[in-house]
């Protein structure tokens, strides 16, 4: 039996699905992602306030989306090390640590690109 392939706006319908799950069941199971949205909903309007250029703004908005990719994808690796079992084990321990670490690098790499634009440049 043959599984019958998504192909075109069905597969894209189907895979926008899937995004949305992933956004909700993020913002509904991880304190982190939620916490950082909220800095995102803040930090953006002001973004848009502040007297910047255009390029400048999207610098100042770029990391701060990144930093909630980073999130949700330490989020996953979290997620798939403890589906793997709830033992200590060394590697499992690392790849969450490097997870987190990717996020507190996005957020130091936010911190700096905002001081850097209003108080440096």
């Amino acid at each position: 039996m043959e599984m019958e392939k998504n192909t075109g706006i069905k597969r894209i319908l189907l895979a926008t699905g899937y995004s949305l799950q992933g956004l909700k069941s993020a913002f509904k199971y991880e304190a982190a992602f939620r916490q950082e949205l909220l800095l995102a909903a803040t930090l953006i309007p002001v973004a848009f306030y502040l007297d910047v250029t255009y390029i400048e703004r999207i610098l100042l908005i770029a990391p701060i989306f990144l930093v909630l990719i980073i999130e949700i994808i330490n989020s996953a690796i979290e997620a798939v090390v403890d589906r793997i079992g709830s033992e200590k084990h060394e590697l499992s321990g690392r790849a969450k640590d490097q997870g987190s670490a990717a996020v507190l690098i996005a957020l130091f790499l936010t911190a700096y690109i905002w001081i850097e634009i209003l108080f440096l440049a």
